[in-house]
């Protein structure tokens, strides 16, 4: 009795630790089929404003701005580990962001899209971090990012282009 009972222990035994080995695999499938490809983040289709020279000279201190283009770069190279336990860095970059506009793009429409951009990062910064997260869900919020990022390249090469416009009104 105790032979049989001792061999049916050890065939549970070996039969759950093999079920365990089981989910550990499928789980390590699952998180690797996550991760985003440089090659899916450069198919998303939008349109990619770029500064022009005379915002890129007039941005060029703006050191908050600077880096948040260096992580969207990182993004598009499918590197999101800046979002990865940076959470004050974060926090302190988006505030500083704002607070440091140079005057000679500050507008409301400027601090609109800070807005709006500010909100996909913190949405990408969260789901980015969640192990929730569906591949198709983090593809389209850095999608929805790199829409916002573009849109605030336009609004400042457009207050800058309409500035620099010598309009003379009619008397």
């Amino acid at each position: 009795m105790s032979k049989l009972f001792t061999y049916s222990l050890c065939l549970f035994f070996i039969f759950l630790s093999c079920k365990n080995q089981e989910n550990k695999t499928n789980d390590n499938v699952e998180n690797e089929n996550k991760e985003l490809t440089e090659k899916e983040i450069s198919e998303i289709d939008y349109i990619d404003f770029l500064l022009d020279e005379k915002t890129e000279t007039i941005v060029a201190n703006w050191a908050e701005y600077n880096q948040l283009q260096g992580v969207i770069f990182e993004i598009k190279k499918a590197d999101l580990g800046f979002f990865h336990d940076n959470r004050e860095t974060i926090k302190t970059t988006l505030t500083d962001l704002r607070k440091n506009i140079p005057e000679a793009v500050k507008s409301p429409s400027i601090e609109a899209r800070i807005s709006a951009f500010e909100t996909q990062f913190l949405k990408l910064e969260s789901l980015s971090n969640l192990s929730t997260t569906s591949k198709q869900e983090l593809l389209s919020t850095v999608k929805d990012l790199l829409v916002a990022f573009s849109n605030l390249n336009l609004q400042m090469n457009k207050k800058v282009e309409f500035d620099n416009l010598n309009i003379e009104k009619p008397q």
